[in-house]
């Protein structure tokens, strides 16, 4: 069995258990990546030498005790409206074609601060405007049987095709939603302010919210307590009394 077809939280225990090495994980995923990208088209960047280098690093701090949580080591990927230092971010589209972020997006560090290794950047819709990826600068996405049916398109059809374990998608109006349902995946939109929208590249500032691209429901709930957080940076972030 490929270690893409687990689940996230199914692999992050293999590599706990020493099973398996984040690096395996991680190399799997891009062989994945390059086998099918011809087809399926999930990805504008494949950041295999940075995975690679975070995969060691992760393994390090996995076998010290410092990363101890379900994603530690699990690979993801990023939907490219989300801000990533030194990481080439486009938001599928022409103008962004050279542009480099100084900064993270608050709920992509949560992931890298969970242990997650960012595998690259998804196709989309060109700035999450459209329902196909079919405006997308960079080509269109397939979903592995049919249309991939949103903005985040690119996130879902990179999990239903294995190319990851899981993803983050942003949604507006049912762009997390509607493309997992095509892609037959498990994706959440959260209730406004669970996520901080902190270097999310915005399209309707007041509807926005990044949420989890996975296999299944227990996925999605661990990948969303891991990104959830208070953000001084975002006003509209609600401070919980349980994430204290």
């Amino acid at each position: 069995m490929s270690l893409m077809s687990l689940t996230a939280v199914e692999l992050g225990k293999k590599i706990k258990a020493k099973e398996v090495t984040v690096e395996a994980a991680v190399r799997e995923a891009l062989n994945a990546v390059h086998a099918k990208e011809e087809q399926v088209h999930s990805f504008v960047t494949v950041d295999e030498e940075g995975a690679l280098a975070r995969a060691k690093e992760v393994q390090a701090k996995i076998d010290a005790g410092e990363l101890t949580g379900p994603l530690a080591g699990v690979p993801v990927a990023i939907k490219d409206n989300m801000c990533t230092e030194g990481l080439l971010t486009t938001c599928s589209s022409k103008i962004l074609y050279n542009f480099i972020p100084t900064y993270t997006a608050e709920a992509v560090k949560k992931l890298e601060e969970a242990g997650a290794v960012i595998i690259g950047k998804t196709n989309m819709d060109e700035f999450a405007m459209g329902s196909t990826t079919e405006t997308s600068a960079y080509g269109e996405t397939k979903n592995p049987e049919h249309v991939p049916g949103g903005s985040s398109g690119g996130s879902c059809a990179a999990v239903a095709a294995e190319e990851c374990s899981f993803a983050l998608g942003s949604d507006t109006g049912g762009s997390i939603r509607q493309p997992s349902s095509f892609c037959g995946v498990t994706g959440i939109k959260p209730t406004y302010g669970t996520v901080s929208r902190y270097g999310l590249i915005a399209y309707g500032s007041s509807l926005d919210q990044i949420g989890p691209v996975a296999k299944d429901v227990t996925d999605c709930a661990t990948i969303l307590e891991a990104i959830t957080s208070y953000d001084k940076k975002d006003s509209t972030s609600v401070k919980r009394d349980d994430t204290d």
